[in-house]
């Protein structure tokens, strides 16, 4: 571990971050903690978000590009018009002092110097507007580039459906088949089971305060199991050399009727959860015993090839697919026992994956994320309104395909086509398998030109991380078709949705994305119009925050975005229309030798402004109009 290279990613547990507040510490009496400043000022993670809030990328937006080639043909019209002025004016012998002012007077009627903050004036009122409904936005350029979104990817967890988890069953294995399912693990006799242990023992949870605090299924896991967790004090981490480890035991009215010794357990090491090996694992010793035990947890598919395949019962796969179709959230648990040689400070450097290897398969927890209750309304409204929803989600892809469906995103009589690809391996190519989720045993493989007919134009492909990452390095010419009619993309890395986003833009969609900013930040980012449901921190990365914890705010964003674009529009094709005009009139004047009034040059354009916004429409009606800019 001492000669490994310092990497950010890698040793992120072990990185303080510019902004972080230190709420719990420990120390060894007399021992100073020793840091290295790795980065400072805009180098650092906090520094490049501050950064890129003040000086956002800028945005391509179609108007925008218009308008400044709209404004190159009037400096064109201009320059002809000032030579016009220039060889008027010398054949109707007028000083040279009068000949520099009309001749300079053109460019400034021809090219309207207040067409920029006119026609900002639509977004300013449209943040005022989101404000009041609890939108706050740091980058208002972004405002009009909402009135044309036609496609909205959504994140699942926190978003679509509800943050919390509840705990449903468990469905345990024993000797390589699964047992009968069973509502929790609250029986007696499962009190000193290793799927017991396993619950209470695995996972990153901590006392601040007195109060248990970690991720929401940790803790309804660890909560399902009724157990206590108890620190070492200051006191101990002060008087000793080794670490006190964290210990977990059974509540006292069990503890009374059995030996302490044989169910009290302290966790010696943490392997902390990977979004990118999708699994967490630790250490523990029970009190009294000489050898020590690993217990892993994390999405079932990996737990399952982590482990000794005699102890995976033959019907996984169906038992897990029962249970995502439904919807459900599933995590599976594995238990290894390890060499009694094992010392204490060998396992803390022990590598991970020793560690995890050779498990026996133990189960799966079965857990509730129930579908928020504004979900269904507004994704029919944007279907309504013909804008394309996606799921990205880290989730399995059956329970996202089952949220999808129930939510309204794939309806009833939609079916869903799965694309699973494999890497090359040996000798044997990148290959892609499709099959229906209706009927998984119908599948379709192609090694070569990966194609696939659908007769049926009612479907949706569905694809996870894996598949995902194999077809856009081997598959490069396939992936912007799968991102047309793909729905679900399950597994992702955050890395992941940021490139599937980039994907979306390069077959000019205009694209909002909408997170809870967890592992959504780089797509919030990257997005034409990135919506955060999160107050944290990090969310900021997002150009738009919203306050309320559903998506209910999309709509509100869209229909703000419509009326900004279409009140930006109106106000370029008035100030163009009028400076065209007024610039054949002075024209026409030059000829006669009549220069124009200064007084209803400089005035009639703030007196016409303000009756056109006076006389405006509601923009409540506005926002409902369809945008064409064509």
């Amino acid at each position: 571990e001492a000669a490994r290279r310092y990497s950010m990613e890698e040793h992120k547990r072990h990185t303080l971050f510019c902004g972080t507040h230190v709420i719990q510490t420990r120390f060894y009496t007399g021992e100073l903690v020793k840091a290295v400043v790795i980065r400072t000022g805009f180098s650092t993670e906090k520094g490049q978000l501050v950064r890129s809030i003040l000086y956002p990328k800028p945005t391509d937006f179609r108007l925008y590009r218009d308008a400044y080639l709209f404004l190159l043909c009037l400096v064109g019209v201009a320059g002809i018009g000032f030579i016009y002025t220039i060889i008027l004016s010398i054949m109707n012998k007028v000083s040279a002092k009068t000949i520099i002012i009309e001749s300079l007077d053109i460019i400034t009627i021809t090219v309207p110097p207040a067409l920029p903050a006119a026609m900002t004036a639509g977004i300013v009122y449209a943040q005022q507007r989101l404000k009041r409904v609890g939108i706050f936005c740091i980058s208002p350029q972004r405002i009009n580039m909402c009135g044309q979104l036609n496609l909205v990817c959504f994140d699942k967890t926190g978003t679509l459906t509800e943050d919390g988890l509840d705990l449903w069953g468990i469905h345990r294995a024993e000797h390589g088949s699964f047992v009968a399912p069973e509502p929790g693990p609250v029986e007696e006799r499962l009190v000193k089971s290793t799927f017991m242990a396993c619950m209470a023992t695995c996972h990153s949870l901590t006392k601040i305060e007195g109060e248990l605090s970690g991720d929401p299924l940790d803790l309804k896991m660890f909560a399902a199991t009724c157990w206590v967790l108890e620190e070492p004090t200051e006191e101990e981490t002060a008087l000793h050399n080794p670490l006190m480890p964290t210990v977990v035991r059974p509540p006292r009215r069990i503890l009374l009727m059995l030996s302490p010794q044989s169910c009290e357990m302290g966790i010696v090491r943490q392997l902390p959860f990977s979004s990118v090996l999708q699994r967490m694992s630790v250490v523990v010793r029970r009190l009294g015993d000489k050898h020590m035990e690993a217990f892993l947890k994390g999405a079932p598919e990996v737990v399952a090839g982590l482990c000794k395949p005699n102890s995976v019962p033959q019907s996984f796969t169906e038992t897990l697919e029962s249970y995502t179709r439904q919807g459900f959230r599933v995590i599976a648990l594995a238990h290894r026992q390890l060499e009694s040689k094992l010392s204490w400070h060998k396992v803390q450097t022990l590598s991970r994956d020793l560690i995890e290897t050779d498990m026996e398969f133990l189960g799966l927890i079965v857990m509730q994320n129930k579908i928020k209750q504004e979900t269904a309304g507004v994704l029919t409204e944007l279907r309504r309104a013909n804008i394309r929803t996606l799921m990205v989600t880290g989730d399995n892809i059956l329970t996202a395909i089952s949220v999808a469906r129930d939510c309204g995103m794939i309806r009833s009589h939609e079916n869903v086509i799965v694309a699973d690809a494999a890497p090359p391996r040996d000798s044997c190519p990148p290959c892609i398998t499709w099959r229906y989720v209706e009927n998984l045993a119908q599948t379709a493989r192609d090694d070569q030109g990966a194609q696939i007919l659908v007769e049926d134009e009612m479907y949706h492909f569905a694809l996870n991380g894996r598949a995902f990452a194999v077809i856009t390095e081997h598959f490069p010419q396939l992936i912007q078709k799968l991102a047309l009619r793909a729905t679900v993309f399950a597994r992702m890395a955050p890395d992941q949705k940021t490139q599937l986003v980039e994907i979306l833009q390069g077959i000019d969609y205009i694209v909002g994305m909408c997170g809870d900013g967890a592992n959504d930040c780089g797509a919030l980012k990257r997005a034409h119009s990135g919506i955060s449901l999160s107050e944290l921190e990090a969310s900021v990365a997002s150009p738009f925050t919203s306050s309320t914890s559903n998506i209910s705010c999309v709509p509100n964003l869209i229909r703000e975005g419509r009326a900004a674009l279409i009140t930006s529009f109106c106000v370029f094709k008035f100030m163009a229309l009028y400076s065209i005009i007024q610039y054949i009139s002075v024209i026409l004047l030059y000829w006669v030798n009549t220069p124009l009034i200064s007084f209803f040059s400089v005035s009639s354009p703030f007196y016409l402004r303000s009756f056109n916004f006076f006389v405006n429409a509601d923009p409540q009606q506005l926002g409902r109009l369809p945008v064409s800019l064509h």
